[in-house]
């Protein structure tokens, strides 16, 4: 099992996403996507460092959950965790979304301004109210997660000189919404009354294609799991208890795109749909429950910042019987948290919703050699059934945006004061190697040690090099960039065949043997 980050955790509250954001765009993690024509609301494109970190991050989890699930661990059946892996397609039949209830149910009630022309969530607007009354004087509302409750309490009170309380928009009658100033509006009573809007993306299937051939973008990977988990069992020697994981994107129509990556219009996840029977159903919950916060400490988000919220039963989907979300504190959520993976008990809800509309019927149940009566052989007679399933769906992207505000540091007693504390494991930039100066040999030294960890660590990461600049200007850009390692080729490594090696989080140096550097490295990366 990978060991936790050492890395001390850093309140959210106490950090800047304007800055976050900056030195995302500065150092190439994310960029606007479609950004030289103004950019497109609700997309983004991972630059080098990026796309490396959102790799490294995938990939820890294909090797945790798919090639060594769970860490080797047994589960409550007392077997190791076994999972498979699937990719399906973003495009799948029509069928698929009305069994799973997206066309008819994956709908949210949206508000518009007259004024402004923009549209919300109707349950994610917020109003303040003069205290005790939603009767007597104008209202003041704001979208959930665009600034923290008080500032928008400061200027609700200032804009109307009274003080305030906070309601949900729909805690206000029909009668009295000609009172509420709308977000970013200038006039008061200019939102419309809510009205519901599908999140699929349409498109449709052929290259002369008519309203008869109205396909969707896939609005979440696990249907794709559900109508191919025959195939799987057909074609594997996978018994229940078991998993089919894959990663891929995904897409909903947001209305509100916000707060960066963190709600977007083009995404990934990474998901397993775990099938068990039902009465092992809720032990195999409380173990995917407990592993995949273990998991997500583990690559570098341990501490005050992370925590493990069991979703209360009021607000659970119609068919889930349990769900708990791994949640992380973003600095725009503070003090609140966000949503970076949902656990969910889903029943056999899926497996029977594509069954009776596939036609198909009982050929989706699983057929147990190991359950039912016994038959006079002593042997169990067998059990056909739909299993119930567990599903720990994971957010990739949101996973990225928590790395990097975890990560982010600053340090007002270094020349550069903005530091990427990476955990190694998921780091884009795995070690860099400096001549001290760009003459007297070292840049030849520097060149074959380069070669030798690039050679050795380049599958998992960059090894950078440079000698452009003073030695101090290199370290602060490997710094921001998040490289945990930096060894330099000096006037000593020349003569005594030894290295300075510089640690990111301490900023201290020690001299190794030019000879011991790679294994020091694998060491540090656990490679």
């Amino acid at each position: 099992m990978p060991d936790p980050a050492s890395n001390p955790p850093s309140p959210a509250t106490a950090k800047s996403m304007d800055e976050i954001m900056a030195l995302c765009k500065r150092r190439g993690f994310v960029f606007q996507a479609s950004e030289i024509y103004g950019g497109i609301n609700g997309f983004w494109d991972y630059g080098p460092l990026g796309a490396q970190l959102k790799k490294n991050l995938r990939d820890a989890w294909w090797q945790d959950v798919v090639m060594n699930p769970c860490w080797g661990r047994t589960g409550p059946s007392g077997e190791r965790v076994r999972t498979v892996p699937l990719d399906s397609t973003i495009i799948q039949h029509p069928r698929v979304w009305q069994a799973s209830g997206h066309i008819a149910g994956f709908n949210d009630p949206m508000v518009d301004c007259r004024e402004t022309k923009q549209r919300y969530r109707y349950d994610h607007v917020q109003v303040f109210t003069r205290q005790g009354t939603t009767s007597e004087a104008p209202m003041f509302a704001f979208v959930l997660g665009t600034e923290t409750e008080n500032r928008q309490r400061k200027k609700a009170e200032k804009k109307f000189d009274m003080k305030m309380e906070v309601v949900a928009l729909s805690d206000i009658a029909p009668a009295d919404w000609p009172k509420v100033l709308a977000p970013h509006a200038e006039a008061i009573g200019t939102l419309t009354e809510p009205k519901q809007f599908n999140l699929m993306f349409k498109t449709y299937v052929g290259a002369t294609a008519g309203e008869d051939d109205v396909a969707y973008l896939r609005p979440e990977t696990a249907q794709g799991i559900f109508v191919q988990f025959k195939n799987v069992v057909d074609t594997t020697r996978v018994k229940i208890p078991f998993g089919i994981a894959q990663t891929g994107k995904a897409f909903r129509n947001e209305v509100t795109p916000r707060n960066f990556t963190f709600r977007s219009r083009e995404f990934e996840q990474m998901e397993v749909e775990f099938f068990c029977h039902e009465s092992e159903a809720l032990d195999w919950f409380s173990f995917w429950r407990k592993w995949r916060m273990e998991w997500w400490e583990s690559i570098g988000l341990a501490g005050e910042n992370l925590r493990l919220y069991d979703t209360p039963q009021k607000d659970l989907a119609h068919y889930a019987k349990a769900g708990s979300d791994v949640e992380y504190r973003f600095p725009f959520t503070a003090p609140g948290f966000g949503e970076l993976e949902g656990i969910a008990y889903r029943g056999d809800f899926d497996l029977r919703q594509h069954a009776e509309h596939s036609g198909l019927k009982d050929n989706l149940k699983y057929f147990d050699m190991t359950r039912g009566e016994p038959l006079p052989n002593g042997q169990p007679k067998g059990e056909k059934y739909f299993p119930h399933v567990i599903e720990p769906s994971a957010g990739l992207d949101r996973g990225v945006l928590a790395i990097l505000c975890e990560a982010y540091t600053k340090d007002a007693s270094r020349p550069s004061p903005e530091i990427m504390r990476f955990h190694p494991r998921v780091a884009p930039i795995k070690a860099a190697v400096f001549p001290l100066v760009n003459k007297d040999g070292m840049p030849e030294v520097a060149d074959r040690l380069h070669a030798e960890l690039q050679g050795r660590f380049g599958r998992s990461g960059f090894i950078e090099t440079d000698a452009k600049q003073s030695i101090g200007k290199r370290y602060a850009r490997m710094d921001e960039a998040g490289c945990p390692y930096c060894f330099t080729v000096d006037g000593d490594t020349l003569t005594g065949q030894t290295v300075t090696v510089r640690d990111r989080d301490t900023g201290k140096q020690d001299r190794i043997a030019l000879d011991k550097v790679g294994g020091f490295l694998a060491g540090k990366l656990g490679a």
